[in-house]
């Protein structure tokens, strides 16, 4: 036979007759996508996904059934062809139907891998678990006991009964490593010879760290306040956010070699300009948001109104706080329970919460809501202050209004509208306001860093990047299209870490690579029937609490944690949502590495089937893209139990006569599994083929 020359990409190669173009590239070691080809067997050409260009021919060809020709000029990536590919691939994703993750994954902000790390729990391996944790998020102990849980609230368990106690569960895993001898901290990269700054140690910065130094920078971080932590710890009570479990958790950046410089204020103490003076080559803003949202009302800075925040930083530091007799709060989230819940502990006789909509609207946890009623606050719904002026003594007297709820507003929650003449007035000791925090932008003022019409600072929202060359920023100074919350602020560090690490290599900067995965429905939404009717209804665990006279008494953690027995038991509620063959999944890989977006072609998509009936093997029919590789390789082994049925758009791969598997002759072989390239064929878990 004569020998064939080509050129693929710029590149020549010699095949003997009868190659195809695929099969001369593979010689060069250039690699076309493929979701049919299976070697040893002719063509397929179901996917189209090879497609290549050839000089001098109008339309792009499938490499794996187009021979070579002497002579041939052939591009593997140009434009048209991977425009063409993307095309390609976002057809078959569009009707695709499987969960390469579970609800709970996608929607938590920093992307733990939830059903896999409460898996690991299940099987008694706590250790596991934390590094599965780890991996998305530095502080699992402590988020885990405040976390405001976006998670639990699509989680799928709860159309069956209760959602899986994902929060709890993450403090199942991070309280053993608190307490060893030997902690688990993740591998330093080797010294790249860069230095970062980071500004703030609360929970973005800490993240931002924690990152950086696994790429083997060098990191300082520098906090103006006297210990890390930031809103973690003078945000949050301890009775919530134990100070022990928060040190023992932030000591892991010492172990790897974080350095700090505390009591050290940006824009007293030295300035974006002077760090990058010193040698630093570039700066992560995580400044937090510690300043109080003015309440706009005649008389709010009359002495004796508090606000939210600073009684919080007060107890935080042990400090001594008299609030008198009867202690008003106004406010509806978190903040608002956990400065009610401290005042008492700090010795205030009664407490009224004073909020402008219904408890339905309260953006507060429930549990945090209940806990607040439990230890005696009062909660007085559709009121707010319109004025406060001074009393008699110390008192103060709060003219307040009472409100009835008008059409929705831009959060979605009714609108509290004033009842015109429904004035009155009550006399208290403190007001304590607890309506929200904003960034103090004193600390960047006149050193160049944009702000936002927000008064924010100004950054892109998927790599944190400033103005300024070579200055980053995420968290609560920051927030973008994100919460001002503790699970937030995490992700915005890790985002950044990871645009730095890209800044200071010299590469593009796009922040957290971008991911395409698929998933059934929307977070939240309801789930196919056939997936909620294979689990049966199990009690969620409920957690054990110190003594009410422990409680009131003082600061100590409320929540006594589930413990290994009742973590197993939580942790065996999981319904396991997502694949277990997304690592190697093709139409995964190459939606990713093609920035799919199959969403924009709407249309009809397959419905959800789920046959574990087979000892050994699992079949998710919607996952299949009909490349026929388990038919070809079931022919080849001589059984034919999986087929085609139907024609066109109806056309789908099925076992012999509609059966399920375990009434087919299928004897387990699991070649069908190795030739799969969706995970539509899974091998179950600890099978072997026979």
């Amino acid at each position: 036979m004569a020998d064939i020359k080509l050129t693929i990409d710029d590149q020549a190669v010699t095949v003997a007759e009868g190659a195809t173009i695929l099969d001369a590239a593979k010689d060069l070691g250039i690699e076309i996508p493929t979701l049919c080809h299976l070697p040893d067997h002719p063509p397929y050409t179901s996917c189209f996904l090879c497609v290549v260009e050839v000089e001098g021919q109008n339309n792009p060809v499938p490499s794996c059934s187009t021979a070579a020709a002497d002579g041939m000029v052939i591009s593997t990536q140009s434009e048209r062809i991977r425009s063409t590919r993307k095309m390609c691939l976002e057809l078959l994703a569009s009707e695709h139907t499987g969960d390469c993750y579970g609800h709970c994954h996608i929607t938590c902000p920093a992307g733990i891998e939830i059903p896999q790390f409460i898996d690991e729990l299940a099987h008694g391996k706590p250790g596991e678990a934390l590094k599965i944790i780890k991996r998305a998020m530095p502080l699992p102990s402590a988020l885990g006991r405040v976390c405001t849980r976006p998670c639990e609230s699509v989680c799928r368990r709860g159309q069956v009964d209760e959602p899986v106690a994902i929060c709890n569960l993450k403090s199942v895993a991070g309280d053993p490593d608190l307490k060893a001898g030997e902690r688990w901290v993740p591998e330093v990269g080797a010294d790249t010879g860069k230095k970062v700054a980071v500004v703030g140690a609360g929970p973005a910065g800490v993240s931002a760290a924690y990152y950086l130094r696994q790429m083997g920078h060098a990191v300082k971080i520098f906090e103006g306040q006297e210990k890390a932590g930031g809103m973690l710890r003078y945000g949050i009570p301890a009775f919530r956010m134990p100070r022990d479990v928060l040190d023992t958790e932030i000591h892991q950046l010492d172990q790897m070699g974080v350095q700090w410089q505390f009591n050290t204020w940006l824009g007293k103490d030295y300035t974006i300009e002077s760090l990058q003076k010193q040698g630093f080559d570039a700066v992560f803003l995580g400044l937090g948001a510690q300043a109080a949202s003015p309440a706009r009302i005649p008389g709010e800075d009359t002495p004796g109104v508090v606000p939210g925040i600073e009684l919080l930083a007060k107890a935080s530091r042990g400090e001594d706080v008299d609030l008198g007799d009867l202690v008003m709060v106004v406010g509806g989230g978190n903040t608002a329970m956990d400065a009610c819940r401290t005042a008492i502990r700090k010795g205030a006789g009664k407490v009224v919460l004073l909020y402008r909509r219904t408890r339905a609207e309260m953006p507060a946890l429930d549990i945090e809501i209940e806990e607040a009623l439990h230890e005696g606050v009062e909660m007085r719904f559709l009121a707010a202050p319109v004025q406060i002026e001074m009393g008699d003594g110390d008192k103060l007297n709060v003219k307040c209004i009472k409100m009835e709820l008008g059409a929705p507003d831009a959060s979605g929650r009714r609108r509290p509208v004033p009842q015109e003449g429904s004035e009155y007035v009550e006399q208290v000791s403190t007001l304590i306001n607890a309506i929200g925090q904003k960034f103090d932008t004193a600390s960047v003022d006149g050193q160049g860093v944009e702000l936002n019409r927000w008064s924010f600072v100004d950054s892109n929202p998927k790599t944190g990047q400033t103005n300024l060359d070579g200055v980053f920023t995420g968290g609560d100074c920051s927030p973008g299209d994100g919460e001002m919350i503790a699970v937030w602020a995490v992700q915005a560090g890790h985002k950044c870490a990871a645009s730095i690490d890209q800044f200071l290599t010299g590469r593009p900067i796009v922040g957290l690579e971008y991911e395409w995965y698929s998933t059934i429905g929307t977070p939240g939404g309801p789930a196919p029937k056939q997936i909620l009717e294979r689990f049966t209804p199990a009690e969620r665990q409920t957690m054990d609490m110190i003594s009410d006279d422990q409680r009131l008494g003082g600061f100590a953690e409320i929540e006594l944690g589930f413990g290994p027995d009742k973590g197993k038991e939580e942790a065996s509620r999981c319904m396991l949502c997502g694949c277990d063959a997304t690592e190697d999944c093709k139409l995964k890989i190459y939606g990713t590495e093609y920035h799919i977006e199959p969403d924009r072609l709407a249309g009809a998509i397959r419905d959800f089937h789920y046959d574990d009936s087979h000892e050994k093997l699992v079949m998710e029919s919607g996952k299949c893209i009909l490349c026929g590789s388990c038919v070809r390789t079931c022919h080849d082994h001589g059984l034919d139990v999986l087929g085609f049925v139907n024609r066109g758009i109806s056309a789908r791969v099925s076992p012999t006569l509609g059966l399920p598997l375990a009434e087919t002759d299928c004897d387990g072989c699991l070649k069908c599994v190795e030739v799969c390239p969706t995970g539509a064929l899974m091998a179950k878990p600890g099978a072997t083929a026979d």
